[in-house]
């Protein structure tokens, strides 16, 4: 066998070309952690190869020159012609997942490279392999094992060529170079190896590192002058398929040139093939598609991004869409369109205004029931106490009649008399008085639970009201409000004195429910100044609140109440200081020694 023999020749020059890309490849470091992935299999598969190639001319030239047996240096060339179609799987994995997490099972690949390996170097004792070793392939006898090996070296090799030409198809396209140079490149050692296994023309040991290093030329091509390996185009296109929101792209005609497959699964579209299709052939005709339609021929028209929402009438979705246009060089070529589902979002901001609508309104007719048993208690009294200055007055008439033709009344019994008389109509103008505060306080009350009304006030009215719309319930609860004013009780603050009022209220019946039924208990009501703010405080001797319910606290509709309670009073309460005071709550609690609540007003 002569040494510079054209196979010879062309194996060298291609094991110089693997090496330079070998270097080449280390050399040009990439950042990017799934860049290093697909690069680390890619060193790995071209080391296989240098390993055959290095072996074949080292096996040939020491044959030569020496006569040694050249069966020996199959021992180490098989160790990259057994790891070469792992190699292959692990770079056709990599390229399709753009990055792979090592997992166990992926050993399991390694079995038969490792036993064919064992079963080789073991070959002179029982002859699984090699029954008859020769360089000539056509002059080789194998044994059973070889065709093990044989058929799983192809099975992987066909699976990994499968996975690189329909993944190169997928991203770049048919007529793509990359999926050109990709399909030659492995095409190349199938054939090659498949002909010379089943002897249809004399192959040498050659024609395997050959033909790879082939491969190694045309994927070189793609991988730095077609960037097969930039895996940008993967980890798009995988991006886009596996996002929530449909994607879409058209060109400035209209015509669809780009989508992911939410969007035929959100518009359920049947044809699946829409590329070239009119934009608006697959979106329903109704009032908001033609905020859509506007929105995006401004985009076009102006190369401004623009977003609507929209109402898919056909599917029942709603879509937030933001359109932008795309450019290439300066050049306006074609539009983006991001569908947006917020379906779910708009049925529970519907859901929750329900709620809250309904508890708003349980809380107002509580509130009512609470005004008109007020009411009922507050106006029993001084009503009561008219009915009987009623009846003094009449009294009073009736003898100062009588005493008219009574020769033995003086003068100073009728001064008396009318004296009498006007010690009754102090008293009903005092009761009147106090029924007409009762009624300003509830109206206002009753008036404000949908409205508001900015007024200046004083502490002391604030109180006031309080003291009257709260008697009823605090006398049936046996608990005591004490009232302490710490600063000037004609303290001026401006705001809907009703809201703060209802707010005071609401502060007032936790600290009563917190008693649990429990009689002659106290509440402090204590009004003092902290720096410029008037600090209104609530302040009871209960329980005090659990840590749950302290976390959750003016962030959530929160309740201790159980089913009697929908913690919907302290939720307003916080958002009625802070909405229309500018002011602020906190609270203070310890277990077992009670609860006070901070109302902060800042002085104007």
């Amino acid at each position: 066998m002569q040494l510079f023999t054209v196979p010879f020749i062309l194996l060298s020059f291609s094991t110089l070309f693997d090496l330079f890309l070998v270097f080449y490849i280390l050399r040009k470091k990439s950042t990017q952690k799934s860049t290093k992935q697909i690069r680390t299999t890619f060193l790995f598969l071209l080391t296989c190869i240098l390993i055959i190639s290095i072996g074949v001319l080292v096996e040939n030239i020491v044959y030569q020159l020496f006569s040694i047996e050249t069966i020996f240096f199959e021992y180490f060339i098989y160790v990259g012609t057994c790891f070469l179609p792992v190699a292959f799987f692990l770079t056709a994995l990599t390229y399709k997942n753009t990055r792979i997490k090592f997992e166990k099972k992926y050993l399991l690949l390694f079995v038969i490279p490792i036993l064919t390996l064992i079963v080789l170097w073991t070959n002179d004792f029982h002859h699984l392999f090699y029954q008859h070793y020769s360089i000539n392939m056509n002059e080789a006898t194998y044994g059973f094992y070889f065709y093990i090996h044989s058929i799983y070296t192809y099975v992987l090799l066909f699976v990994s060529m499968f996975i690189f030409i329909q993944n190169s198809l997928k991203n770049t396209g048919v007529f793509s170079m990359q999926s050109i140079l990709i399909i030659i490149g492995s095409i190349i050692p199938i054939v090659i190896n498949l002909l010379g296994t089943a002897k249809i023309f004399n192959m040498t040991v050659y024609a395997t590192p050959i033909s790879f290093s082939l491969t190694m030329i045309f994927y070189y091509f793609a991988i730095f002058r077609f960037d097969f390996l930039d895996i940008s185009p993967i980890a798009l296109r995988k991006i886009v398929d596996v996002m929530s929101d449909s994607y879409l792209v058209t060109d400035t005609q209209e015509n669809i040139v780009d989508y992911n497959t939410t969007f035929v699964s959100t518009f359920n579209i049947k044809n699946t093939n829409i590329i070239k299709s009119r934009l608006f052939d697959f979106i329903s005709i109704n009032k908001s598609s033609n905020k859509f339609q506007d929105a995006y021929y401004k985009c076009i028209n102006k190369k401004v991004a623009t977003s609507v929402d929209f109402h898919d009438t056909t599917t029942d979705k709603y879509f937030h869409i933001e359109i932008s246009p795309l450019f290439n060089k300066n050049m306006f070529i074609g539009v983006l369109i991001l569908f947006k589902d917020i379906t779910e979002h708009v049925n529970d901001v519907k859901q929750l205004k329900d709620s809250q609508n309904t508890l708003m309104e349980r809380e107002r007719l509580a509130s009512l029931g609470q005004l008109i048993g007020g009411i009922a208690h507050n106006l029993k009294t001084p009503i009561m106490s008219i009915s009987g200055a009623a009846e003094g007055l009449s009294d009073l008439v009736k003898e100062y009649d009588s005493s008219i033709d009574d020769p033995s009344v003086n003068s100073q019994d009728h001064h008396d008399i009318a004296k009498d008389m006007f010690s009754w109509v102090d008293k009903i103008r005092h009761y009147t008085e106090y029924m007409s505060d009762i009624i300003t306080a509830v109206k206002g009350q009753a008036v404000t639970l949908s409205e508001m009304e900015n007024v200046s006030f004083d502490l002391e009215e604030l109180v006031k009201r309080v003291d009257i719309l709260m008697r009823h319930e605090l006398k049936n609860a046996l608990v005591y409000l004490n009232v302490k004013f710490e600063v000037d009780k004609k303290t001026t603050l401006h705001g809907d004195i009703n809201s703060l009022v209802q707010v005071i209220n609401n502060m007032v019946s936790n600290s009563i429910q917190a008693y649990d039924g429990k009689p002659e208990q106290n509440i402090d009501l204590i009004i003092h100044k902290e720096n410029n703010n008037i600090v209104i405080s609530v302040k009871d001797y209960g329980p005090g609140l659990p840590e749950k319910v302290k976390e959750k606290l003016f962030s959530e509709m929160i309740t201790t109440k159980g089913k009697n309670g929908t913690g919907l009073g302290l939720y307003m309460s916080y958002s009625t200081i802070k909405a229309n005071f500018g002011g602020d709550i906190t609270f203070e609690s310890e277990d077992g020694l009670g609860t006070t609540f901070n109302i902060i007003l800042p002085e104007k």
